[in-house]
């Protein structure tokens, strides 16, 4: 499936003198290896491929002095394979299994820029794990891999021609066809509950159903309390995975502010910051701090005692809450769930862009609006409305006091501008 990634690959692979080594950051099962490997046999004559956790062996080529002439010597005699500068891709998975590995890319960037590499493993490993050596500041791009986002899914559906067509229309905000609309909002509720891990997705392309999704979904979320256990202290393990079990139960009330108390009785900031630092650290979640001030720049008014959390992938977010396609097609969903799916969804579709995520509140009288971003040097306010209810009270009080450019509506109904107002279709997130 492609990737959006991709492009910034080869963006990477053109800067050649001034570039340095990358890292490529994600959840686990996001799909970095697979992305890595594709973009080496496209764009490389070719590629050699080391796993930290599985070659003990050529983890321990650098135990010794990191000199690159050295390494690449070393590399070259065991795989039994040439290492040519500019045109062989190194890439160095679950590179957090070896912190001198990670160390190298420093030596690789100042005295042989030439061999590109590309290194992939989990942050938490990369940045958190750390024991003996310190973290190649300066050295290497970091880039982080998202979840697939709506228009990557459709043109992993073979629906590509919808992507062209979405962003026509949130360019010229004319009024999509409505039988497209349509087809595009079933579209779009089925990725509600696959969401963009790529398991999932295969798994609904290999079937073409989605009742095995779930277990597949399943499966990954597993894998993520399986790092809490790796990544942590026994007693810190037990408080993190309480905080994300709580994580249905933060989003579906109607204030979605993250409460202490939904963790446990007597839960506190004290007790269980720490745990929800590793969750956002980790991208796991999602965090969305609250702003008081809708002003440039929002990162000066963010309120560090209220926050939201959503789960990195609304597609897992179905699945840990058990919420199953007949729920949606019989509209046995309550309103406030369907709203914490698209909230989840947006947020989401924010991140990928390279959105910072806040929100804002405003005190007497009380209203908020559920994403404020920063974008080209304007503030921005995203109102989601998944219901038929599209009445926008909260980015009226907004556009009153601080009069932006634009105001941004997003829910299940078409294309429109109304003044400032623009109304955009939840499909269409991926544009903004």
């Amino acid at each position: 499936m492609e990737r959006n990634m991709m492009e910034e690959l080869v963006e990477w692979r053109n800067l050649r003198a001034d570039r340095m080594p990358l890292v490529l950051y994600g959840v686990r099962q996001v799909g970095k290896t697979w992305l890595l490997q594709e973009f080496g046999n496209r764009y490389f004559q070719n590629c050699l491929y080391l796993n930290f956790e599985r070659m003990t062996a050529v983890a321990a080529f650098f135990e010794g002095e990191l000199q690159p002439d050295r390494l690449i010597r070393l590399l070259e005699e065991y795989f039994g394979q040439k290492i040519i500068p500019e045109e062989t891709l190194l890439i160095f998975d679950e590179i957090q299994a070896c912190e001198r590995a990670l160390t190298s890319l420093k030596y690789f960037c100042e005295e042989a820029p030439e061999y590109p590499i590309a290194a992939a493993g989990s942050l938490l490993g990369v940045a958190v794990n750390r024991e003996r050596y310190s973290f190649p500041v300066g050295k290497v791009i970091l880039k982080t891999l998202y979840p697939l986002g709506f228009d990557e899914f459709l043109q992993a559906m073979g629906q590509k021609h919808f992507v062209t067509l979405i962003r026509e229309h949130f360019e010229s905000m004319e009024e999509m066809p409505q039988p497209i609309h349509r087809e595009l909002l079933q579209w779009y509720h089925r990725y509600l509950l696959i969401g963009g891990m790529p398991a999932a997705v295969n798994q609904y392309l290999a079937h073409g159903s989605l009742v095995n999704v779930p277990e597949m979904q399943g499966m990954i979320l597993n894998s993520y309390t399986a790092d809490m256990a790796k990544y942590s202290s026994a007693g810190e393990s037990t408080k993190i995975r309480n905080a994300f079990y709580s994580m249905p139960a933060q989003l579906a009330k109607e204030n979605r502010k993250f409460q202490y108390k939904l963790i446990r009785k007597g839960a506190t900031a004290g007790l269980f910051g720490d745990s929800i630092a590793w969750l956002v650290f980790s991208g796991v979640v999602l965090e969305c701090s609250r702003v008081g001030q809708a002003e440039l720049p929002l990162v000066a008014f963010r309120d560090v005692s209220a926050f939201k959390l959503y789960l990195s992938d609304v597609g897992l977010l179905a699945a840990f809450t058990g919420i199953w396609p007949e729920n949606i097609v019989r509209g046995e969903l309550s309103d406030t769930y369907r709203g914490a799916l698209a909230e989840n969804y947006v947020a989401q579709a924010l991140k990928t862009n390279g959105y910072s995520l806040f929100y804002w509140t405003s005190d007497s009288p009380s209203y908020e609006v559920d994403f404020v971003i920063q974008k080209e040097g304007r503030i921005l306010p995203v109102e989601v409305k998944s219901g038929g209810n599209t009445q926008a009270k909260s980015l009226k009080y907004f556009q009153k006091r601080y009069a932006p450019q634009r105001l941004l509506r997003m829910s299940e109904k078409n294309f429109g501008t109304e003044g400032a107002l623009y109304a955009i279709p939840l499909y269409a997130a991926f544009c903004i």
